[in-house]
């Protein structure tokens, strides 16, 4: 659950049924580290968007399904249309959340970048299960936040 002004993903899927998965713990991290992903290619300094280069460029982990995302809030029709634009199969999405949870994990570099962030691993697995279920639903899904 979270809280009035707490920063969380929202993952949301077009199966039939409410996905029965949720994020066991502050999913702020993955918002975080997605945030980053996307300005690493503007030159961004900071420790996650240097892991991000780094599972992208040195480990060749696929993050374009992380990187479609959209605010939750919408204010304009515009901001609609984009929202609606987000809908991306679900099994990409879940091999890249699970691809960058492993290379998180296993590769020491990038684990020192993303140690202020200890449960982005587990958080992307979640993500990944949450996928993975749509996926055999043969379900879409969309990834929106809050801050």
């Amino acid at each position: 659950m979270t809280g009035p002004g707490a920063t969380a993903l929202i993952v949301e899927t077009t199966a039939d049924e409410d996905c029965p998965l949720e994020f066991l713990g502050d999913s702020a991290d993955i918002v975080y580290f997605i945030s980053m992903a996307h300005s690493e290619r503007y030159g961004a300094g900071h420790p996650l968007a240097k892991a991000a280069g780094f599972l992208k460029r040195r480990l060749g982990v696929d993050l374009t399904p992380l990187l479609t995302y959209a605010d939750a809030r919408i204010e304009s029709s515009e901001e609609e249309r984009a929202l609606e634009s987000m809908w991306q199969d679900a099994a990409p999405l879940a091999e890249s959340a699970r691809r960058a949870a492993e290379a998180i994990e296993s590769t020491p570099e990038v684990r020192e970048l993303t140690a202020d962030f200890p449960e982005l691993p587990e958080r992307l697995r979640e993500l990944a299960a949450m996928a993975d279920w749509a996926a055999e639903r043969a379900a879409k899904v969309r990834l929106t936040y809050v801050l």
